[in-house]
């Protein structure tokens, strides 16, 4: 019978790897590990108990209405992550600016703490997106130049898919590897070690009802997956659709259109963090033009078109 190595005793394992003092990733995982647990537990309970399913019925900074999930899984990582004592802020994408916690913690963290949250009511995975990096501000308070830095500096990035089964997926630059947590027990164990998407695919991820809206180029793209009769598989839940395709090969597209030319997607806590993962399983990331971990943020919530998976296939896209 094969060992069964627990997310703790890999990350315990493989400490070498990360760049700065031995146990300050465990420490920093811990949060995400724990609140993992937590909102699969939620999400789980999602269609017996009324109360934390359907609108909270207000909206967040990019003026989308939040989820009562939304509200609960933001609320509890930052808690989490504001106890543990190595990070000093976090920037969310449901928060207008950034949550400060004067701990003098030597980390800041970006997060989606639940994507696809519209979809919990119809029983449709969704995820919870991170990125953590090191400050590089002194004095009291992190400040924006914390969160300004490109996707090149983060230390590590992850996701958690919370579907059939809950999966913890992350990097910190040496490879992917990823974590199913075993309900029986409470613990993630590893189940996809050096995780690798193929550099091509046939499948093609993006939301047609747009097509019209898209470049002539991307329009051009599409049209010829059709033709070589790839699958067209859209969930409109990012984590779902980016795991699936990291697994199988393919391509996720969210590009600008006429009214939306930056897109949807936020850079700092969807693109950059999905970049790095997707780039160290040996796929690539771009917005058209530019790879995404090359673009240095001047905003928060700045959005970004993004072009991501099997690397043949992203090239195929963006030469149209």
């Amino acid at each position: 019978m094969a060992t069964i190595k627990t997310l703790a005793e890999f990350i315990t394992e493989r400490q070498h790897e990360f760049t700065y003092a031995t146990g300050e990733l465990s420490q920093l995982l811990t949060s995400f590990r724990l609140a993992g647990k937590m909102v699969n537990r939620e999400v789980n309970k999602a269609g017996l108990a009324e109360d934390i399913i359907g609108a909270a019925g207000q909206e967040n900074v990019q003026g989308e209405q939040q989820q009562k999930l939304d509200v609960y899984a933001n609320d509890l990582f930052i808690r989490l992550l504001r106890s543990q004592g190595m990070v000093c802020a976090v920037a969310s994408e449901e928060n207008d600016d950034i949550v400060h916690f004067d701990n003098g913690g030597k980390y800041v963290v970006t997060m989606d703490p639940l994507d696809g949250s519209s979809n919990i009511d119809v029983n449709v995975s969704i995820g919870t997106i991170f990125s953590i990096y090191r400050r590089v501000s002194t004095g009291d308070k992190a400040t924006m130049a914390d969160f300004m830095q490109p996707g090149t500096a983060q230390v590590a990035a992850g996701y958690i898919i919370y579907g059939s089964s809950t999966m913890l997926v992350y990097t910190t630059g040496h490879g992917v590897n990823g974590f199913t947590l075993d309900p029986s027990i409470g613990t993630f164990c590893l189940s996809h070690p050096n995780m690798t998407t193929p550099a091509d695919g046939k499948i093609y991820s993006v939301n047609e009802g747009n097509y019209y809206d898209f470049s002539e180029g991307v329009r051009s793209y599409i049209d010829g997956c059709k033709k070589q009769k790839m699958s067209a598989r859209y969930i409109g839940s990012l984590v779902a659709d980016f795991h699936r395709n990291l697994m199988k090969g393919g391509i996720y597209m969210y590009p600008g259109t006429q009214k939306a030319p930056k897109g949807k997607l936020r850079l700092l806590y969807e693109a950059n963090p999905l970049a790095m993962i997707v780039e160290q399983a040996g796929g690539k990331a771009t917005d058209g033009t530019t790879r995404i971990l090359d673009i240095t943020p001047t905003e928060l919530h700045q959005r970004c078109p993004l072009f991501i998976g099997s690397g043949n296939m992203v090239d195929a896209a963006v030469k149209n």
